[in-house]
């Protein structure tokens, strides 16, 4: 069996012709965030799929396997919802109750895009906005900080807390005193609504995009 472990960015450098020439890799979004996975190419070839931790591979990634053959992915279509709003202001306060649940969302000019779920489906509808249930292609936003999707309870969340801090101290002017901007995480927590707290500097050993097994749906943070 093949190892597929790098990727080519950008793959602009790559002739169209080698790329158009590869085989090709069609994955979904929730395969695309994992760094180990046996995968089967469009060809009916099995693969091993060994990426860094933390890759999240997008459509038209060319990557390489361990004998210097280029393999093309393609992001599968999946169930999607698709959201539109006859205004800003709705499509903006959609956008806000999805991020307070964490969910991972597709952010385009006029729409909202997130994997089919009838919670989120009823949500939405109640906010105004309109919803199609499409079967397309899924590509998520990034981390603010770079990355992919990252949870509040992932370890990587403390390395966002301190950036955050950095930035928020450069732009004001001022050092707290407790050393949030000098780029080294800080274990801390907060309290949630329903009355426990979380220490945001331990480890759940997620492996990508927002699926970290919590149920985001049921309350917000």
């Amino acid at each position: 069996m093949r190892t597929i472990d790098k990727r080519i960015a950008p793959p602009a450098k790559l002739a169209a012709s080698l790329v158009s020439r590869a085989p090709t890799l069609t994955l979904a979004y929730d395969a695309r965030c994992k760094s180990r996975l046996a995968a089967t190419l469009d060809t009916g070839e099995e693969v091993a799929l060994v990426m860094p931790r933390g890759t999240v591979l997008a459509d038209g990634d060319v990557l390489v396997a361990d004998d210097g053959a280029l393999v093309r992915v393609i992001a599968a279509p999946e169930a999607v919802l698709v959201v539109r709003a006859s205004d800003t202001l709705t499509l903006t306060r959609a956008a806000y109750h999805l991020g307070n649940r964490h969910t991972p969302v597709e952010i385009g000019v006029d729409y909202l895009k997130l994997e089919a779920d009838p919670v989120l489906e009823a949500m939405l509808t109640r906010l105004g906005a309109r919803v199609e249930r499409e079967a397309q292609a899924f590509h998520p936003e990034a981390g603010a900080y770079g990355g992919g999707h990252r949870h509040g309870h992932d370890a990587t969340f403390a390395e966002d807390y301190a950036l955050a801090q950095q930035v928020f101290a450069q732009r004001h002017g001022h050092d707290d005193g407790h050393g949030h901007g000098n780029g080294h995480a800080h274990p801390h927590e907060h309290e949630h609504e329903h009355g426990h707290t979380h220490d945001h500097a331990h480890d759940h050993s997620h492996d990508g995009c927002g699926n970290c097994g919590h149920d985001h749906h049921g309350h917000e943070h």
